[in-house]
């Protein structure tokens, strides 16, 4: 077998080895939703936490942010048609809208410079980007969906900063704790 072929069927191997990797990482979030989810303010019981970005922040950390936002596509789509079917396209639209901007903030943070420090301010600033944005999406999504009006989803804002806060920092703690444990297997061919 001459070089250009043995290149290809490795590059080819490789490229089939990362997808798997990378459904894997999928499963393991629809998973975690679907094995672990509850309310964080019983007030506003309809947010509620669950651990499906850590598997997705670990994806973005090992392959890069653009491989975060397809895993987060991926993700949204599958969970919005199974384990939270009842939040439907409007489900779908705010997790891909939430995730989708902190695994882009934090992994293009991370990829800039490979280490803890630059992990913590990433993951840290995907935090606070993930909190901002929502306040807008929110604001614009929610009253779309929902039926009501931008003052009902305005009193709630506190929460719903708060909840984004409290979830992705959470998500990011755990997937700081877990990250160089679980990236070896996952950089391994």
């Amino acid at each position: 077998m001459n070089k250009t072929m043995t290149r290809y069927s490795q590059t080819g191997r490789d490229q089939t080895l990362r997808l798997v990797k990378m459904g894997s990482l999928v499963a393991v979030s629809i998973v975690l939703v679907y094995l672990i989810h509850f309310p964080l303010f019983p007030a506003v019981a309809f947010l509620e936490y669950d651990p499906a970005d850590i598997p997705i922040l670990i994806g973005t950390f090992t392959f890069g942010p653009a491989a975060g936002l397809a895993l987060t596509l991926v993700t949204s789509v599958i969970q919005g048609v199974t384990v939270s079917a009842g939040s439907g396209l409007y489900g779908i639209l705010m997790h891909l809208i939430a995730t989708g901007t902190l695994v882009v903030a934090a992994g293009t943070i991370y990829h800039r410079k490979k280490t803890k420090t630059f992990a913590v301010i990433g993951l840290a600033a995907g935090t606070a980007a993930m909190a901002a944005v929502m306040v807008g999406a929110n604001l614009i999504i929610t009253p779309l969906f929902m039926g009501v009006t931008r003052e009902v989803v305005w009193d709630l804002m506190a929460f719903i900063i708060g909840f984004n806060v409290i979830k992705a920092g959470i998500n990011g703690l755990v997937t700081f704790i877990l990250y160089k444990r679980i990236s070896n297997f996952l950089k391994r061919n």
